[in-house]
């Protein structure tokens, strides 16, 4: 705060050097000279003091200056006369100036100075000397108004001297001043400037310098103008503002004070303690009102009137002056029973309180004179501050009725005030804070039952305030009254059933709060709460039936402390946590959800709703503010002991219940959750049933008092210590804790066994045995009865010689001493001994509170929670019924604001969910916005009649669901914000994936998520899902608006005709668009992609939903759709009309099969986790592929061997079962799923694995293969998965498949004949045109059939290099091994050395070759290599000689016939060395013979001509030439060989032999180097004579096909 500018005595303005500071706290600055403006006001008053008959004849110097006037020199200051009544009507001296200035007569020159020097006394001041001499007698407001303006002027300022004694002396002018009466207006007027003053006194630079008394006068001043009914409303309004304004000053200067102590706050208490010498009235109590009153003796008719419009209850009754005195009057009797505490000293009778109050006004003047001028005041502190707060809050009495509702407002504003400003340092001091605790909260819990508003509006806003500022002290007092909040507006009415809102998304809202006793159905309940119905009953406390204004007030209550940021929290430790303590956050939380609901305003007012919902949004905003902050766990208790606490108090809880239905099963129940030790040790049941107060005192009386438990009532009578008390009050300290049964017997067994107890091991005085304190005891309950029955008539009653009558001669026969009797009877005349919960009165209100005060001081502080530690378990506490309500809100509000707000709240609560891993709360949100969608419906939609429109370039399908979501503006809002509240939440979400899964598969059913969604091309490497075909495909151009009725007529009629479903309306088109945007706008793929790269266990969850939402083994799809055309049912091959298929194709099956594949195979953890589980329901699929849609089955095995191939670390799929049961399916069911099924094969063996081993040597692989390989769609992903067996690295070619794959090539190999039919196509084409150039040779392969068997007939080669190993492996015989592993692969090339297709054929007979010379081959048994002679060449050619082989390719064949005559050339040459060893070359040699004569002789052209003389020669040269046969010669004659070489060629080539060994016909024989060929003098080896043959031979086959072609 800036300093304030001053003025000095020239009149400049002086600012502070810091510069200007805050406009407000500026002073005001005069243009005049200081000195003659006091001189103009001090000439003001006394001009007009002067116009009285009083100072008539005084000077100015006279009134001023302290002389004695002219007329009769009598002092202005004089006591009043006789007849006039004043505060100073009882001072001891009272001819003495009362302002303690000497009676000298020096001018007013001589002492005119503004600011007196040091040390000099009260005289050189004159100024303020002179005007507080006006506090006797004024005239008008004049000397009110100049002082207001010194002070407004800062011609006063902290640096005067005697300040402080001046402010004291002005305090007592203007608190006890008595001025001319006039008329009510000017009267007000005086005193509205006399309020002005003191609150310019106190706020100003001299009002920390007033002491304790001069504070209390002020205060008790302004209260007394507050109090008086005779003045106007707006002086009493503008007396309570200014005394809220003093009060904020006052209350202010507390804080000071803690700063001036600093941390020892104790000594301003103790401090307080010895200076406790001030004491306020109670401005009500008073016989007239106090304050600055007119003095009306002048006028008696004025007099008259101000009397009569006087109250009777404040006219002093002892006087018959009507003038009012303007100080404090006496005190009645009735102050003594308002001081209430100890601080204060108490005032009985008399004018002691007049004497002390006039003593308070001498003492500065008498201390002045004893000191010489020299006096130091003490400033107000503590003393008076508490006895300011003392006063305001005995004003709040309910009972006094003295004390109208208007004073109690009036003090209630004054309280808040002093809350608001100071409530904190209230807390702190003890002796303002037991003000606060007691009588402060005795009263307000008692005022919040009026139903006047404007009482109970205040009431409830100072509860706040202080439970706002001094909640700390006031554990206890707050529990009790938001619990009466709580049963006040805690409706018990049922939620209104609202159409088209389901029941379910409000289920979390409390019916009742859980401080509520159970209904009167549930009779012996007993007590579930320490502050039960009942006790808040006689606590004044009950909820009962509030009127609609009131239960608004107590909401605005209710919101304004749930906006505190650590309030809730703090009650959840504080109470909910402990086991002794209510649940008042959740009972907050349901209070303020249940009246959130609309129907709360039938009861209430319309702003309930809103303020209710405005509450729990804030809540749940404060929670999402302080998400990210550090936790902070510092001086906080452990959450982990809180979660113990918890667990342990809601055991306790139902224990408590049960035992009030049947206490056996309720000590069985806490036994065995260990909150009872041992159920038969008494003393441990004994401190459960002590040490709570949730068990029913009817039953614990009932209990207790059975025979069979003497020895447990012992116990508990043991826990009580009578010592030094009389029967009466140990029977009542007795039967507070619990009811007396209502037998006779049960009765006496109580009261035996508390005799037994009173009586203990000494007896008591004046008591003789045991025997007397049972006659006793009975004799006070009967008296209790007796005196307190409302049916027992007053004259009736039993007096006290009756009562001692009855007990003559009982006390071991002698009577009772009579004053005991009579201590005994007073006591329970006066004070019953009740069971507080059955009473609601008074007395019982005073009991239960002195018992609530002894438990604070037993009681746990409360602990201030500012952290964010405790957020977690409090909203899992709390957040059912926010959720619940958002929902209701939602479904029923209709305004956007509130949407917003609503919707708000869905996502901040799914925050904190999430933040906190309340997967329940998350998964609930998640299931009410799914149901608000409405497409989460378990009513499947009607797909029969979907439509797609192609509209405005693009596609869209109207279906009765797009239809209806469209038109739905809650369900597109639910859902939008359902998947945007998803995103980076997926690892949170448990069984909200249930709904999330339904919404995806029915939004998919009906074609509005699209078909990549799953991304399954990229991830399982299968195309889309295929999406249901709709019933009809309509083309919608733009159209004018000229269609009218007459158009739609037309296109209704057209469609009804065609059997068509009726075509969309622009309505329903439009609605769709609707659908589609809103679906597009939600972040699918963000939340598919979020959900791929959780963890494995964040997407166990997911799997599970979608394996839920898969239909029963063996039953249909649910959903039907009509099929474009009915199919024919197949022809199977016995002629037999297989099963007709009756189940559709429902694609959000597939796509809940695709997505729990994809989940389950992310890696080999999500394997190990889902995979199971996912095969299992793959499985069940397959199996039943009987009532399994195609598509769906055929997707169903792809996604099983996918995860096969996945889990191979698993043995949950077994890959020979899969197989058998795909092996086993018909062929129509097999071809329908070919692709798929193929495709995921190939997955399996694609790597070289264990798996792939067990797959391809399961024979029904090569089953589904060979059933699938002629499919045309099929036969490409066959030929690969047999590729792959043969070429992998390392190829998975075994004896056990061996083989299958031989067979399979081979039929591949056949398969391709048909490019034959191309080759024949082409060679005609090329024919029928005359070109110059040799046609171009054909692109090769270009058929795929052609191409695979081609390339079959390659890897049936390349087999040849594994028959080596496989025969090792085999253990077989030689000849057994051989026919085993060589003979399929020469059969299979034999076979396509005649496949028509010459392409083919060719290759084959190349492999063939190459396959017979292969060193692998190579044996030294003739068996093997003679079998190559007669199993396969010598076939080869016979059926290469047949006329229907021929002609399969007329143009082509010749050249095979070449080849195989060529290839028979090179085998025998090959294995000539061997076979010359062998007896029987003859036969094998001239069976060659014989086939060569065949092949000369077939009559097939040139080729043969001129390849099979070619072939014979060279066999001939290199025969001759290895000595294997030789002309006959002089030497040698000839042999059988060459005889019938020579026989059998002259039969086909007569001039051969002649040609080759021409020395046959001459006598100089032939030798070796005249006989070998060119290519073997040359030195060419075998091997290279056989390629050279090779080259030759084809050589000529193509010059002998271009001829013919030509």
């Amino acid at each position: 705060m800036s300093k304030i500018m001053r003025h000095d005595m020239n009149g400049t303005a002086r600012s502070p050097a810091t510069g200007a500071g805050d406009p407000h706290d500026l002073k005001i600055s005069i243009a005049v000279d200081p000195v003659a403006l006091i001189t103009t006001e001090c000439i003001t008053v006394t001009a007009a003091m002067r116009k009285h008959a009083r100072w008539a004849h005084s000077s100015v110097s006279a009134i001023l200056g302290g002389g004695t006037s002219v007329s009769g020199g009598k002092n202005i200051s004089r006591p009043p006369g006789n007849g006039q009544r004043s505060f100073g009507a009882g001072q001891k001296n009272p001819g003495k100036i009362p302002n303690g200035f000497p009676s000298d007569h020096d001018t007013l020159a001589s002492r005119w100075g503004l600011r007196g020097k040091k040390g000099k006394s009260m005289q050189d001041n004159p100024l303020l000397s002179a005007f507080a001499r006006l506090r006797n007698d004024l005239r008008g407001c004049t000397a009110i108004v100049a002082i207001t303006k010194f002070f407004a002027y800062n011609l006063v300022g902290k640096d005067s001297p005697r300040l402080s004694l001046a402010m004291q002396l002005l305090s007592a002018a203007i608190t006890h001043c008595r001025f001319e009466a006039s008329d009510s207006a000017a009267d007000e007027i005086v005193l509205l400037g006399i309020l002005e003053l003191m609150e310019s006194m106190l706020s100003g630079p001299g009002g920390d310098l007033l002491g304790d008394e001069s504070v209390c006068e002020m205060m008790e001043t302004g209260l007394s103008m507050c109090c008086q009914a005779r003045l106007s409303d707006l002086l009493r309004r503008k007396a309570e503002m200014s005394m809220i304004a003093m009060c904020q000053t006052i209350f202010e200067r507390l804080k000071s004070l803690e700063v001036g102590v600093g941390d020892d706050i104790l000594m301003l208490d103790a401090d307080g303690e010895k200076s406790a010498n001030v004491v306020m009235h109670d401005p009500a109590s008073h016989e007239a009102a106090s304050g600055p009153q007119p003095d009306t003796s002048s006028d008696p008719s004025l007099g008259d009137l101000q009397a009569n419009q006087i109250p009777t209850e404040f006219v002093d009754a002892s006087s018959g002056d009507e003038r009012t005195s303007i100080g404090p009057k006496n005190i009645s009797s009735v102050q003594s029973n308002i001081a209430t505490t100890n601080l204060v000293p108490e005032t009985t009778t008399g004018d002691a309180p007049e004497r002390k109050v006039s003593e308070v006004q001498d003492h500065p003047r008498q201390m002045e004179e004893k000191t010489g001028g020299l006096i130091d005041i003490k400033p107000y502190s503590l003393q008076s501050i508490r006895e300011l707060f003392r006063v305001l809050v005995d004003l709040l009495q309910p009972h006094n009725r003295q004390h109208g509702d208007t004073l109690r407002i009036m003090a209630l504003r004054i309280i808040d005030v002093a809350l608001e400003v100071a409530g904190p340092s209230i807390a702190k001091h003890p002796s303002l804070a037991t003000l606060a605790k007691d009588d402060l909260c005795r009263y307000l819990f008692q005022l919040v039952r009026s139903e006047n508003m404007g009482l109970l509006n205040e009431s409830l806003r100072v509860a706040g305030t202080l439970l706002t500022t001094c909640r700390e002290k006031l554990k206890l007092q707050q529990e009790l009254f938001l619990s009466y909040i709580v049963a006040c507006l805690h409706p018990r009415v049922d939620i209104d059933d609202e159409l088209g809102i389901d029941p379910v998304l409000y289920q979390g809202v409390p019916k009742t709060p859980k401080l509520v006793k159970p209904t009167a159905s549930q009779t012996n309940s007993g007590r579930t709460t320490p502050v039960p119905i009942k006790e808040r009953q006689k606590l004044g406390m009950e909820g009962g039936s509030r009127k609609p204004d009131s239960r608004e007030a107590m909401v605005e209550t209710i919101g304004a402390l749930a906006r505190i940021p650590s309030y809730l929290v703090e009650l959840y430790v504080n109470y909910d946590c402990e086991v002794d303590r209510s649940d008042l956050c959740e009972d907050l939380i349901g209070l303020l959800s249940r009246n959130a609901f609309p129907d709360s305003a039938r009861w209430s007012t319309t702003n309930v709703p809103p303020l209710c919902l405005d509450s729990l949004l804030g809540y749940v905003q404060f929670l999402v503010d302080r998400l990210d902050e550090n936790p902070r766990h510092e001086g906080y208790p452990d959450i982990i002991q809180l979660r113990k606490q918890r667990s342990r108090k809601k055991v306790i809880v139902r224990g408590a219940t049960k035992f009030n239905e049947n206490p056996r099963a309720g000590i069985d129940f806490l036994s065995f959750h260990g909150i009872i030790d041992n159920p038969e040790n008494v003393k441990s049941v004994v401190k459960f049933l002590r040490g709570t107060t949730r068990i029913s005192k009817t039953v614990l009386g009932e209990y207790l008092s059975k025979k069979s438990h003497e020895r447990l009532l012992e116990a508990y009578l043991e826990t009580y210590d009578f010592t030094g008390k009389r029967v009466d009050e140990a029977l009542r300290d007795l039967l507070n804790s619990f009811r007396l049964p209502g037998e006779s017997a049960l009765i006496e067994r109580i009261v035996a066994a508390f005799s037994g107890k009173y009586c203990g091991s000494s007896m008591p005085e004046g008591i003789a045995n045991k025997d007397a304190v049972l006659v006793l005891t009975y004799a006070i309950i009967m008296l209790n009865t007796d005196q307190h029955n409302p049916n027992v008539k007053k004259e009736k009653r039993m007096t006290y010689n009756d009562f001692a009558r009855n007990l003559r001669g009982v006390n071991g026969d002698k009577d009772f001493a009579p004053e005991y009797l009579q201590e005994i009877y007073e006591s329970i005349k006066s004070n019953e001994i009740i069971l507080p919960d059955e009473h609601n009165n008074k007395q019982s209100f005073d009991y239960a509170w002195e018992e609530l005060l002894i438990k604070t001081r037993t009681s746990s502080p409360l602990i201030m929670c500012n952290t964010n530690v405790f957020d977690a378990e409090m909203f899992s506490a709390t957040w059912k019924p926010i959720i619940a309500t958002l929902s209701y809100v939602f479904m029923s509000a209709s305004d956007d604001a509130v949407f917003s707000r609503v919707v708000l709240g869905f996502d901040q609560c799914a925050q904190i969910a999430a933040k906190y891993n309340l997967t329940d709360a998350l998964d609930h949100i998640v299931f009410c916005l799914s149901s608000m969608s409405t497409i989460a419906s378990n009513t499947p939609t009607n797909t029969v009649l979907n439509t797609e429109v192609q509209a405005e370039e693009k596609n869209v399908m109207v279906s009765e669901l797009a239809v209806k979501f469209g038109r739905d503006y809650r369900a597109q809002l639910a859902c939008a914000v359902l998947f945007h509240l998803i995103p980076h939440k997926e690892i949170f979400i448990k069984d909200g994936w249930n709904h999330v899964v339904h919404m995806w598969l029915n939004l998919f059913a009906n074609s509005l998520l699209a078909s990549t969604f799953a991304s399954s091309a990229s991830l399982l490497g299968i195309p889309p899902i295929p999406l249901q075909p709709p019933s009809q495909v309509i083309e919608r151009e733009q159209r004018g608006n000229d269609g009218g009725l007459i158009s739609t007529f037309s296109s209704f009629l057209s469609s009804y005709a065609a059997d068509d479903p009726p075509e969309p309306s622009e309505e329903e088109l439009e609605s769709t668009l609707c659908t589609v945007d809103c679906i597009d706008s939600c972040p699918m793929d963000e939340i598919f992609a979020n959900i791929l790269a959780l963890p494995p266990h964040g997407r166990e969850s997911l799997v599970r939903a979608l394996l839920n939402q898969l239909p029963e083994q063996s039953s249909p799809v649910v959903i039907v759709v009509r099929p474009d055309k009915p199919a024919l049912a197949p022809i199977e091959t016995n002629g037999q009309r297989s099963r007709t298929v009756t189940s559709v194709y429902d694609p959000s099956v597939v796509l809940a099969l695709e997505l729990s594949t994809v989940m389950a195979t992310r890696d080999q953890e999500s394997v190990a986790l889902m995979g199971e589980a996912v095969a299992e329901a793959l499985q069940a699929i397959v199996r039943d592929a009987a009532n399994v849609h195609p598509l769906t089955l055929s997707r169903a095995i792809y996604y099983l061997l996918y995860l096969l191939n996945a889990s191979q670390d698993h043995s949950f799929v077994r890959p020979p079962l899969v197989l058998h049961t795909i092996a086993h399916y018909g062929q129509a069911t097999l071809e329908r799923s070919a692709v798929p099924l193929l495709k995921g094969l190939a997955l399996c063996i694609r790597d070289p694995a264990p798996l792939r081993n067990e797959i391809t040597n399961t024979p029904d692989f090569w089953s589904i293969i060979r059933s699938l390989h002629r499919l045309p769609e099929a036969a490409g992903d066959a030929f690969d998965l047999v590729t792959m067996v043969v070429t992998g690295q390392p190829p998975a070619i075994t004896a056990d498949n061996y083989k299958e794959t031989i067979s399979l090539l081979n039929q591949y190999a056949a398969a391709g004949s048909v490019g034959a039919m191309i080759e024949q196509k082409r060679d005609k084409t090329a024919n029928a045109r005359k070109r110059e150039k040799p046609s171009k040779p054909a692109k090769p392969r270009e058929n795929g059939d052609v191409d695979r068997g081609f390339k079959a007939v390659i890897m049936i080669y390349r087999l040849t290099s594994k028959v080596p190993a496989l025969i090792e492996q085999s253990h077989l015989e030689r000849n057994e091994a051989w026919l085993a592993y060589w003979s399929p692969i020469f059969e299979a090339l034999r076979s396509q050395c005649l496949n028509p297709c010459r392409e083919i054929r060719h290759q084959a007979m190349s492999c063939l070759q190459n396959s017979l010379l292969s060193p692998e081959l190579a044996s030294s048994n003739d068996q093997e290599w003679i079998a190559i002679f007669g199993e396969v060449l010598f076939p080869l050619i016979s059926r290469l000689l047949r006329p229907e082989i021929y002609q399969a390719d007329p143009v082509g064949m010749s050249d095979s016939r070449v080849q195989a005559a060529n290839l028979l050339c090179k085998i025998f040459l090959h294995y000539l060395v061997l076979l010359s060893e062998w007896d029987g070359m003859l036969d094998l040699w001239l069976k060659i013979l014989d086939i060569m004569d065949r092949l000369m002789n077939s009559g097939q052209g040139d080729n043969l001509e001129e390849a099979v003389p070619e072939g014979l020669k060279n066999i001939l040269l290199v025969m001759a030439d290895g000595g294997f046969i030789q002309p006959p010669s002089r030497d040698q004659p000839s042999t059988k060989l060459w005889t019938e070489t020579c026989k059998k060629v002259d039969r086909f080539l007569p001039n051969l032999i002649a040609e080759i060994f021409p020395q046959v016909n001459t006598s100089a024989p032939l030798t070796a180097e005249h006989a070998q060929p060119e290519s073997v003098a040359s030195g060419q080896t075998v091997e290279e004579q056989d390629l050279s043959v090779e080259r030759h031979t084809k050589d000529q086959a193509g010059s002998t096909a271009e001829s013919k072609a030509s």
